[in-house]
């Protein structure tokens, strides 16, 4: 791949650029939206064991002012808090999702943004601003990369979101062109993520590090430390050294015709993205057949069905979330497909256990990544053609404002069922007129009983 100056320039521009005046008001919803599906997911995994053993690992070594931690009443340094607050929205496979690019776009961003916001005073409208931007900025970084670099086993969310962190950051620091060349030059020094985790916390582990170095990188930019003039397109730069060729007027064109957040999918259910158009199947055939009993199951999917969740063979909750007969197993059986029916316990469950191995995966490039269709025959012979050509949550069947807000509710209450999620929900539909969001990441700090 040739050099080809001036890449990083014209994004840092852009960056710059944009103002609040520039986001329509169906952006600036959206950006409430990914909000409060963002506090959903993290208040779902933020006592969760491995984000409860990272907090532990991390307070060891915390220091400087301390900032508040979404899910908990102690505080931690600002840097730990981004870490924490985007690795527990992401590690129970409940975050959101960019189906171009494949990127979980708000953990990495609001990881950080709401990190930042402790440590020094952010309006409402800037919170917004910066999540929409730093969504834009990470998009636009994947877009010219993909599919060749998910494929090439790379983490996507975390390779890019730690670009969007330092944008979204490196916005509200105030940088200007040459400052914010050096964030995303320090950004792209630390994107770091494989897919070989998936199914294991250490996923979300780059994912945390996305958010606290992009809150770094910007930091350290705005100090003077400096770096390359073209991290992205040098001949030893990003693109150069994780992928094949890239498409960079991905990056650098029609700014403001298009918003990446308007392409936010959000999970009803608490596993790959891809997964979710076969459970819509599932769960809609069980709640009209609930004492029917399966032996067998054929699912037909987009080939990113098979290549990331055809797993028959797990042991743990974590493998479940990415396992696409565990899902289908643990729906037929359950009738749903929540929290409970992605542990340890369910994987465990003999009746499960054999449902999973009668459950076929089939490729089938004619299905986008969030349409399946499914066959299902049962003990007496019968055979059931169910076909979801829109997932529920997807950009093409987008979950409801309601919707949305039942599941921070029903997040919050699975730690403490008598806190109140009402006023956190009503402050961040009306966030723009803060003058301060600290005080959002407060609010949760009663959701648990410790």
């Amino acid at each position: 791949m040739l050099r080809k100056p001036g890449v990083t320039e014209t994004l840092a521009r852009h960056i710059v650029a944009m103002r609040w005046d520039d986001v329509p008001q169906q952006v600036r919803h959206q950006a409430k939206r990914s909000l409060i599906n963002f506090l959903a997911v993290t208040l779902a995994g933020c006592r969760s064991r491995p984000i409860e053993i990272a907090r532990r690992s991390l307070a060891e070594f915390s220091g400087g002012r301390p900032v508040a931690l979404i899910g908990h009443a102690e505080r931690i340094d600002a840097l730990s808090a981004a870490f924490l607050n985007a690795a527990a929205a992401n590690v129970d496979d409940f975050c959101d999702t960019h189906t171009a690019t494949v990127i979980h776009p708000t953990a990495p961003v609001a990881g950080a943004l709401f990190s930042y916001a402790g440590l020094r005073q952010v309006s409402g409208s800037e919170l917004l601003l910066g999540l929409v931007l730093g969504n834009e900025v990470q998009a636009r970084i994947g877009l010219a990369m993909s599919p060749s670099h998910y494929n090439r086993g790379w983490h996507i969310t975390s390779t890019c979101g730690v670009f969007g962190a330092a944008a979204a950051c490196g916005k509200l620091a105030g940088l200007d062109e040459r400052q914010m060349v050096w964030a995303l030059g320090i950004a792209a020094t630390q994107s770091a993520g494989l897919c070989e985790c998936l199914g294991t916390p250490a996923k979300s582990v780059s994912v945390g590090n996305a958010a606290r170095n992009g809150l770094w990188s910007a930091l350290l930019a705005e100090k003077g430390y400096d770096g390359p003039a073209e991290p992205l397109a040098g001949v030893q730069g990003f693109y150069h050294a994780l992928v094949e060729q890239a498409d960079f007027s991905c990056i650098t064109d029609g700014w403001g015709e298009g918003w990446a957040i308007m392409a936010t999918c959000y999970k009803p259910y608490p596993c790959g993205f891809v997964i979710h158009p076969v459970l819509d199947c599932v769960l809609d055939w069980r709640r009209d057949h609930p004492k029917a009993e399966v032996v067998r199951v054929v699912v037909r999917g987009n080939p990113l069905l098979s290549v990331r969740a055809d797993r028959p063979n797990i042991s743990t909750g974590r493998e479940a979330q990415v396992s696409v007969q565990h899902a289908v197993a643990a729906a037929l059986l359950r009738g749903q497909a929540r929290l409970d029916q992605f542990t340890d316990a369910c994987v465990r469950d003999p009746q499960v256990s054999n449902l999973r191995n009668k459950v076929e995966v089939v490729r089938d490039e004619h299905f986008s990544t969030v349409a399946a269709a499914v066959e299902i025959t049962t003990v007496d012979g019968k055979n059931f053609k169910l076909e979801q050509p829109a997932a529920r949550g997807s950009d093409a069947n987008p979950l409801s404002d309601h919707d949305l807000e039942e599941k921070l509710r029903a997040a919050a209450s699975g730690w403490n069922p008598h806190y109140d999620a009402t006023p956190l929900i009503d402050a961040i539909w009306n966030v723009e007129a803060s003058a301060d969001v600290s005080g959002l990441a407060a609010m949760t700090s009663d959701m648990t009983c410790g």
